[in-house]
């Protein structure tokens, strides 16, 4: 799909297809993007600020040099998609009731993140700065937190991580109970 504009203001896109589609300097301000695909797609150099995703297919969207300002995804499927190379300024997301399996945050900063009824399997997020991020009933099965800075961090309702507290930053992580045992795992500790 061609642009005619390179800047797109207050807009909603509806049941369009990027698929395959390789957009360069393209700016949406206030837009809003309803059960599009954009897989596979390469969105190079854009910006996203203030714009909401909803019902998207975004799997293996590449996003090299994107910006994310106040980016909300909600009930989309992001399989794949590599975070890190998106512009690092201003980079701020919010995922509710996605599908984020297998992509990757390694090295980014992302304070105050809220992750909500997410799937989260394998993602990476090391060396990211998660500072005061939110996992809220977010399934974490073999999620990758090495070197991350996990201060304050709430995984009360998070389930299925494991990690190493000795390999992060975790001061004041808050987590429940029933996930500690995720911390204990390469002490051989069994917990019943």
């Amino acid at each position: 799909m061609s642009m005619q504009s390179s800047i797109h203001d207050n807009q909603i896109f509806e049941g369009i297809s990027y698929a395959e589609e390789t957009l360069r300097g393209q700016e949406f301000h206030d837009c809003t993007f309803k059960k599009c695909d954009f897989s596979n797609s390469e969105f190079l150099s854009c910006k996203f600020i203030d714009c909401a995703f909803e019902g998207c297919n975004l799997s293996m969207m590449k996003l090299d040099g994107t910006t994310l300002n106040n980016a909300v995804f909600k009930q989309c499927k992001i399989l794949g998609v590599n975070f890190s190379k998106c512009q690092d300024f201003l980079f701020t997301v919010r995922f509710e009731l996605c599908m984020l399996d297998y992509a990757s945050f390694m090295g980014k900063k992302m304070l105050k993140t809220h992750f909500i009824k997410t799937s989260l399997k394998e993602v990476s997020f090391t060396g990211a700065n998660l500072a005061g991020s939110v996992f809220d009933d977010t399934d974490l099965m073999d999620a990758v937190f090495s070197g991350t800075d996990l201060t304050r961090v709430n995984f009360t309702t998070a389930y299925n991580y494991m990690f190493d507290p000795d390999l992060n930053v975790m001061k004041k992580a808050i987590f429940s109970l029933n996930g500690v045992g995720g911390l204990l795992t390469k002490h051989g500790i069994k917990i019943v």
